[in-house]
């Protein structure tokens, strides 16, 4: 395989609001895209022709991602200009693909050893996964080496092998990628035409973002990798242990102490006496000021956090305003999204721009809207909408 198709034109509604201003494939993990870590790992193994199929809000895709010169491969872009399904995303592509080609979703964290081995199966493949949570997935069905079906997001799941939405084909799939919308569809119609699909199994990184905490698992593994590097200014009495990663011009002050993986952005002033652990990642012109404490969080640029604050297992979308005495405890909670319910143990996912004064406190599994105000002393939990008021 020589080119790859990456499919990076849908928006993830169910990551909202992190998805509202940006598409689900440029959302910002320990300070890069996610669409930049799959087109690295396709450049690392050799594959350089690389197609990008984009759509919702896709001049962010262009203004970062350019020819692709920078990250050493050659981008070619399609656009879908209704995001109807994947197979639908696919079929824009047709008339560049080469006869053989991958094809890669652009939101989903996978380790270039794992698309190495599978660059090397024969058209027509698919890479599948065991997972936990199979429901939330496409469920495979194997018989003998071949898929013999596909079900999305099944109620009851008969196995734990998911489709990792990983695929080498040729040119003849796309006679079925007309009839259908999405390509787990055009698969079971492949396979009741009697087209055989070869299954491979891969035990290698493959994360995928389908909800806002997902944020928090892939950025543990992209810190899990981390080389450290200190381009900033370390104060007297600072203590850092393990792998942390400092931006230029980033001072970090007297008494801080750090615990990686940690990556810190350019630009940012941190501490005195703040505590951060990992894995947490801290964009750049960010702001963490004295006696707070941070952990295995993603906060994103120009993030402005005042004193006294516990911030545990939390989102903070770019250009947050949070006074002093805020409070993110992480704990264990029923969130629904889209209709469906998630038991989990997280603390609050705030969207861009959002204004918190004085000593609010968030419970477990909030979800703050873009540019959302909160007033002090307040009490936030549940789904808060876009530009809230909590006065």
């Amino acid at each position: 395989m020589r080119q790859a198709v990456v499919l990076a034109a849908g928006e993830g509604q169910r990551l909202r609001p992190f998805t509202v201003n940006k598409p689900k494939s440029m959302l910002l993990i320990a300070g890069k895209p996610i669409l930049q870590y799959v087109v690295e790992s396709l450049a690392k193994i050799g594959i350089r022709k690389i197609v990008l199929v984009v759509g919702y809000r896709k001049e962010q895709v262009f203004d970062y991602m350019g020819s692709g010169e920078k990250f050493g491969v050659e981008i070619t872009y399609v656009t879908q200009e209704n995001q109807l399904g994947t197979a639908h995303a696919l079929l824009q592509a047709r008339d560049i693909t080469d006869s053989e080609f991958l094809v890669l979703p652009g939101d989903t964290l996978i380790d270039p050893q794992t698309i190495a081995a599978f660059a090397t199966a024969k058209p027509m493949a698919i890479l599948v996964k065991k997972v936990s949570t199979p429901i939330r997935y496409g469920v495979v069905t194997v018989e003998k080496g071949c898929l013999k079906a596909i079900i999305e997001k099944p109620k009851q799941a008969g196995s734990n092998l998911v489709s990792s939405s990983i695929y080498a084909f040729n040119k003849d799939v796309f006679q079925f990628m007309e009839r259908e919308l999405d390509v787990p569809d055009a698969l079971n119609l492949m396979i009741g035409r009697g087209q055989r699909i070869e299954v491979v199994e891969t035990t290698g990184t493959w994360l995928d973002v389908v909800y806002p905490w997902d944020i928090l698992s892939v950025n543990a593994a992209i810190l899990h990798n981390i080389q450290p590097v200190f381009a900033g200014t370390i104060e007297n009495g600072v203590s850092l242990r393990g792998q942390i990663t400092v931006g230029k011009d980033t001072i970090i002050r007297a008494n801080s102490y750090i615990v990686g993986p940690v990556i810190i952005g350019e630009g940012c002033d941190i501490g005195p006496n703040v505590h951060i652990q990992g894995s947490t990642s801290i964009g750049n012109n960010v702001v963490v000021s004295a006696f707070t404490s941070v952990k295995n969080s993603v906060i994103g640029n120009d993030v402005n956090i005042g004193p006294g604050a516990i911030i545990q297992d939390s989102v903070i979308d770019s250009g947050c305003l949070i006074k002093g005495n805020f409070t993110a405890s992480s704990g264990e909670c029923e969130v629904v999204v889209n209709g469906e319910y998630q038991v989990i143990s997280v603390g609050a996912m705030l969207g861009e721009g959002c204004n918190l004064s004085n000593s609010v406190v968030a419970q477990p599994g909030v979800i703050v809207g873009n540019y959302s105000q909160v007033q002090p002393l307040k009490l936030i939990h549940g789904r808060l909408p876009d530009r809230s008021l909590v006065f």
